[in-house]
């Protein structure tokens, strides 16, 4: 999915940023399970919407950054949804790989049970192999 940059750019302009940033969630798009929550400036929002692959704005490292670029674990837009207060985004995404940086398909890999966290995906990369 790929729009033109006057589209993207008309989208942006609908958007409440927060800080400079909006919410997104990466979710794979048959599932529907959610992969990652991320945050996006109005750069990484047009270049994901013109190029069809995820950007985010990375506050630890203070720079926009295309998922897989280091690791080639793309996110291909299939479709992007937009909430009441247009300060988060779910976009439907092809998961190339792992989302997870930790090497997980899913950054959500662990949940709560009794207390404590037990985690529920096996590692599908080994990081220090990767990055």
């Amino acid at each position: 999915m790929k729009f033109s940059l006057r589209q993207a750019q008309s989208v942006v302009k609908k958007l409440s940023f927060r800080d400079g940033l909006v919410t997104a969630v990466a979710r794979d798009f048959r599932s529907k399970d959610v992969l990652m929550v991320a945050h996006m400036n109005e750069e990484a929002v047009i270049r994901t919407l013109t190029t069809g692959l995820m950007h985010y704005w990375s506050r630890s490292r203070g720079r926009l950054w295309l998922k897989g670029e280091v690791s080639r674990h793309y996110q291909h837009v299939r479709d992007v949804w937009v909430d009441c207060n247009g300060d988060a985004l779910v976009f439907d995404v092809e998961q190339v790989g792992a989302a997870c940086h930790k090497g997980y398909y899913s950054c959500f890999y662990r949940k709560v049970e009794r207390g404590e966290l037990v985690q529920v995906l096996k590692r599908k990369f080994k990081p220090e192999e990767v990055y």
